[in-house]
């Protein structure tokens, strides 16, 4: 198994090409370069933003704080939002059908045609967990049986 060797340099003033074409004569491959900068004073609540990161919606942080659990109420959301996309309506009916039935977003506003859309990736990533849920099943067998009654 061949060995790999790395080096890190503090760079105390400008690369130059020079230097670079030096250690790749010796054999060594740029693998990375890393920047920083000072951040203007006045900025301050960019670097607060990222601070800490909210759960994905449909999760929530468990009462041991370190792992997430699965929230209830967003979960349900999130079901009837599969349920109604998979049904290909607009968004705006989407929205309006979550908020009849109660739904709100996690800051506790109604549901828009944007809000929905925004969902999208989560309901991508959370797609298999709630497409091999035992809820779902039930819910698309309900769905059929009102879209399919049985003839008698």
């Amino acid at each position: 198994m061949r060995r790999t060797e790395r080096i890190r340099q503090s760079a105390s003033g400008q690369l130059t090409w020079d230097e670079i074409q030096k250690l790749q004569n010796e054999g060594w491959r740029l693998i990375a370069l890393e920047w920083e900068r000072d951040a203007p004073e006045d900025d301050k609540t960019a670097s607060e933003e990222h601070d800490h990161e909210d759960p994905p919606f449909g999760l929530r942080v468990a009462p041991d704080c370190s792992t997430l659990v699965e929230d209830r109420s967003e979960n349900e959301a999130l079901l009837a939002m599969m349920e109604l996309i998979t049904q290909d309506g607009p968004y705006s009916s989407i929205a309006e059908e979550l908020n009849r039935r109660g739904y709100r977003t996690r800051e506790g506003s109604k549901w828009s045609p944007v809000s929905v859309f925004e969902m999208l990736p989560r309901l991508i990533e959370a797609g298999p967990r709630i497409l091999s849920s035992e809820n779902w099943h039930r819910r698309k067998q309900e769905y059929q049986r009102r879209m399919h009654p049985p003839v008698i």
